[in-house]
């Protein structure tokens, strides 16, 4: 198993998500567990799609998760595309990429949606991910739902049981709108980690995984 410093070495961490909670559901340990290794680092946070109760949501969320950093290493962006209907709008939301990497050039490390994601609105960041940030470090996250279409993840961040907690309740406390979700507890965000954790023995028992296609060492 590789071991590196990609999370205590990024200077500028880039998170991408389609909706209000992708971001938080997908990586959120990892995050935390990063803000706690490398207080100095950088952080933009953006979220494309969200109605009124839902963009608030996404940035209360964003600002409990980015509390600890110092104000001027903090950039949360918000965007109100509309769910579900990301392939007609590629066009317009190309244009925030590039306003984004603008604002918020060069970063060390990006999170977004995994390649292979059923969700037509996560392909489409996906690919404009990719499209706009051709030679960075790119973490795929993973996003457990309906459509089933898990896979076989390559990269692996052990998470403190503590700290997956901490993720399961800021989940619960930031996004009542989604508390009547049958996929939104405690249970489902234990358990794929559970998972991840035997997949790569983590020392703490869970993990989150992530899908990398190019990695330079």
């Amino acid at each position: 198993m590789i071991r590196t410093d990609l999370l205590t070495g990024a200077k500028r961490v880039l998170c991408l998500g389609a909706h209000s909670d992708d971001i938080e559901i997908g990586c959120g340990g990892t995050l935390l567990r990063l803000i706690e290794q490398n207080p100095s680092v950088q952080i933009c946070w953006a979220v494309f799609s969200g109605n009124e109760t839902r963009r608030a949501e996404a940035i209360a969320s964003a600002n409990a998760y980015l509390k600890p950093l110092p104000v001027t290493n903090k950039h949360v962006v918000t965007q109100n595309f509309r769910d579900g209907h990301f392939p007609v709008a590629f066009a317009e939301i190309k244009q925030v990429f590039e306003t984004v990497k603008k604002q918020f050039a060069s970063p060390d490390l990006i999170f977004t949606h995994f390649r292979d994601d059923r969700h037509q609105d996560h392909r489409v960041i996906h690919d404009l991910t990719g499209n706009t940030w051709r030679d960075h470090t790119t973490l795929e996250y993973e996003i457990p739902k309906f459509d089933g279409d898990l896979a076989h993840p390559n990269v692996f961040a052990p998470i403190a049981e503590s700290v997956l907690r901490r993720k399961a309740q800021m989940l619960a406390e930031h996004f009542k709108s989604q508390a009547d979700k049958q996929w939104f507890t405690e249970e489902a965000f234990f358990a794929l980690p559970r998972i991840r954790g035997i997949e790569c023995n983590s020392p703490t028992k869970y993990a989150e995984a992530f899908h990398a296609r190019k990695i330079c060492l």
